[in-house]
């Protein structure tokens, strides 16, 4: 069973070397993943696969249904995701075409659910947004840069 996950964005709808094994047709409590889940092998490992904008690219950020995407990659049994945006940086190291592994996150967003933890609860839920990346999943993506470099 497939640990990690990758989101794929603007100019990333599938993975060229990704060795498909199935696809998968998700219902989520959230509604509708942006696609098919397209389980496979990875340079030998199992991976399953998502684009955040739909297979043909039709999803427009603003209409992305984050939730059931995670919903659907946590129900796999997914511990680890990798997002790959294409967006703008606030620095002028990130230049176009550098890649970046960011520490932390400015959250622009305001047109959509934040959250899992909404409507009738039992008890309210407080999330540490302090650290929202895993260290351990940037410290291997961070080497294998260096690795590649």
């Amino acid at each position: 069973m497939a640990e990690l996950a990758i989101i794929g964005g603007t100019g990333l709808t599938s993975l060229k070397n990704l060795e498909i094994e199935r696809r998968e047709v998700m219902h989520t409590p959230y509604g509708e993943p942006s696609g098919p889940l397209v389980h496979g092998k990875l340079c030998g490992k199992e991976v399953v696969f998502l684009p955040r904008h739909g297979t043909a690219h039709t999803i427009p950020p603003h209409e992305v249904n984050y939730r059931a995407n995670l919903w659907a990659l946590d129900h796999l049994g997914i511990d680890k995701v990798i997002a790959v945006a294409a967006v703008g940086g606030i620095t002028p190291h990130m230049v176009p075409q550098a890649l970046v592994i960011p520490d932390q996150i400015i959250d622009y967003t305001w047109s959509r659910q934040h959250t899992f933890f909404q409507g009738d609860l039992s008890k309210v839920t407080h999330i540490d947004f302090t650290h929202p990346y895993t260290e351990s999943l940037r410290t291997i993506l961070l080497q294998a840069g260096t690795t590649a470099e």
